[in-house]
């Protein structure tokens, strides 16, 4: 199992960008997907969440201006990030959570993420 993000890039203040965070080798379209953000010398932070019966949820900063959704014909997972802001700039990664039914687990499968800055 594999995850790739993709759509990071430098934007200026205000503006938009969509990440997406692909899947091989499982099918996101049923399990809880989230995205995380990490600041150089800042703790990974969560970001935004699509559970496995689609339920979203966001973090104080993305509530408004954040949107989580599946993209199920790309097998993918997006964020789009609107009215972008330089505390926004970071390395954004994807989280699978995916069932293992022989360990009667749950395994997190993390992408390599992708850099987002934002510029004033």
């Amino acid at each position: 199992v594999q995850l790739v993000e993709s759509g990071g890039g430098l934007v200026q203040a205000g503006g938009s960008l969509r990440l997406s965070c692909v899947a091989s080798g499982t099918r996101l379209s049923r399990n809880s997907i989230s995205w995380y953000r990490q600041s150089p010398g800042k703790q990974r932070e969560l970001v935004a969440t699509i559970s496995s019966v689609d339920r979203t949820d966001y973090s104080t900063p993305a509530k408004g201006r954040f949107t989580i959704s599946r993209d199920n014909a790309k097998n993918a997972v997006d964020l789009y990030m609107n009215s972008l802001q330089p505390e926004d700039t970071a390395v954004y990664y994807c989280k699978a959570d995916l069932y293992d039914p022989g360990a009667d687990r749950y395994d997190e499968i993390w992408g390599q993420g992708t850099l987002v800055t934002v510029s004033l």
